[in-house]
């Protein structure tokens, strides 16, 4: 069993570097997808609201189906919510987005003339828009920097001992304090990644992990 007492403190650069090595040949999640083919913060926006609590192959499928027939504000407005219920079904609670898409692009058409805002403190603003998805518009839609966590980065940072932290918002807090900001962007992308092919939940691949190394396996119990 790894002595984590013995582990010296994670080299972010080294971790990075290995990282972006090891990721070339995983599926991206499914928003950095989207982000790649085309740089639409309102694909972006409208792919993180679908994939909130789902997993990435039926993200896919129905991000795709909507946004291939409504990739507008104006557009998703002149459906119903019966419409974009039935467009986006099975993604997880599928008939409150649909009610939340709505509102969303009501409100982008309202006080921001269709556009979506460039600006994490505004885009807290529209309706089911929380700090995740916010970060994931500004960095993915906008190229700007930011720091988006999510429950694989919070999980990956923590069990490496980059962070100690409880929460998702507090991980965010302290890699903004420490995490270089030429990482910024694409920490998210090399964490969900990471996380949801060898770093799981429960039991992750250890005996795998190029990172094993520099992590110090904080709150390991079982692993493959």
């Amino acid at each position: 069993m790894t002595d984590k007492r013995r582990k010296s403190p994670p080299d972010i650069d080294a971790i990075v570097e290995v990282l972006r090595r090891e990721v070339a040949g995983l599926q991206v999640p499914v928003v950095t997808e989207f982000s790649r083919k085309r740089r639409n913060p309102f694909d972006v926006l409208i792919s993180t609201i679908l994939s909130l609590r789902t997993k990435d192959e039926v993200t896919r499928v129905a991000a795709r189906r909507l946004l291939d027939r409504a990739s507008t504000p104006e557009a998703i407005l002149a459906l119903s919510e019966e419409e974009i219920a039935k467009l986006i079904f099975p993604v997880g609670f599928y008939k409150t987005k649909a009610r939340t898409l709505r509102l969303v692009c009501r409100d982008l058409l309202d006080r921001y003339a269709g556009k979506v805002p460039d600006d994490i403190d505004e885009l807290l603003t529209l309706k089911g828009v929380g700090r995740k998805t916010a970060n994931l518009v500004v960095t993915l839609g906008y190229g700007k920097l930011g720091v988006c966590v999510d429950t694989h980065v919070h999980r990956v940072s923590n069990r490496l001992g980059y962070v100690n932290t409880k929460t998702p918002e507090q991980t965010e807090q302290e890699l903004r304090k420490k995490l270089p900001h030429k990482y910024w962007i694409e920490f998210n992308d090399l964490l969900v990644t990471w996380g949801q092919n060898i770093c799981v939940p429960i039991s992750p691949f250890c005996s795998k992990c190029a990172l094993l190394p520099y992590c110090r396996q904080v709150g390991v119990t079982r692993r493959r």
